[in-house]
């Protein structure tokens, strides 16, 4: 008898492990992070994104110094303005894909940028077309240090 229920045990602790491990595995692939406003700074470098935090997955990333008054855009998306300056004849290595990516310049003072400072909405354009991305209250005070970092006066 002892032949038999040793086995048996062993096959259901088995069973039983692998159940609880694709079910924990379940869970962690059906989890999507959102995708929002976040702020960070690197040295005298502050960078405004929007995507997923800690990670990667960003669709528009904004930098500046302290007290310029000019942002520096990179991402799949840019702001709906007509005063984007592109800054380089030869297309730089984007920093959030690694691909190559033209590198854009506006004035945190440009309307489109002020609209996003005083409303959390930025209107933006892609290669799917025109859209808007919006800020919970927390991101808009992100927002709000974004842009009086960066120099502007007119938040």
């Amino acid at each position: 008898m002892l032949k038999i229920a040793i086995p048996a045990l062993a096959a259901l602790g088995i069973i039983a492990f692998a159940a609880q491990s694709r079910a924990t595995n379940a869970e962690v692939q059906t989890a999507v992070a959102p995708m929002g406003w976040h702020l960070s700074h690197e040295g005298s470098l502050a960078k405004l994104a929007y995507g997923v935090e800690n990670s990667d997955q960003l669709a528009l990333m904004m930098t500046c110094e302290r007290g310029q008054t000019q942002a520096t855009i990179y991402g799949d998306v840019q702001p709906a303005t007509p005063r984007l300056i592109k800054t380089s004849a030869v297309a730089a290595i984007d920093p959030l894909s690694g691909g190559l990516a033209d590198e854009t310049q506006v004035s945190v003072r440009d309307p489109a940028m002020q609209r996003l400072a005083r409303s959390g909405k930025l209107a933006v354009e892609a290669e799917a077309g025109q859209f808007e991305l919006s800020a919970t209250p927390d991101e808009r005070r992100l927002i709000g240090d974004f842009f009086a970092y960066c120099g502007s006066d007119r938040v």
